[in-house]
């Protein structure tokens, strides 16, 4: 069952997920949110859309921006609306 990790703790975890350019995006129902903080770093993709950031808080050391959705994706991406996906350190394993 694929599961995120960051500093030391389980993030996010959970045996449904998208796959979307090798990453590994999980249900928004799957991650812990009391590791999240709404970010307000937004980045385009040209088929997915506007992503938005959250910044991970664990043991009070800060990730910023270190996990992303898309809240509104186009068409071609609705599979993953909502869904979370990680980088910057974050550790997925599947």
């Amino acid at each position: 069952m694929p599961r995120a990790i960051w500093n030391g703790k389980v993030i996010a975890e959970s045996a449904r997920f998208e796959l979307v350019e090798g990453n590994v995006y999980f249900p928004p129902d799957t991650i812990r949110q009391e590791y999240f903080r709404s970010s307000p770093t937004h980045t385009v993709c040209p088929w997915k859309g506007t992503a938005s950031y959250y910044t991970l808080i664990v043991d009070g050391k800060e990730n910023p921006d270190a996990a992303w959705f898309y809240p509104e994706p186009k068409q071609a991406a609705a599979n993953i609306r909502d869904h979370v996906a990680f980088w910057r350190g974050v550790s997925v394993e599947r």
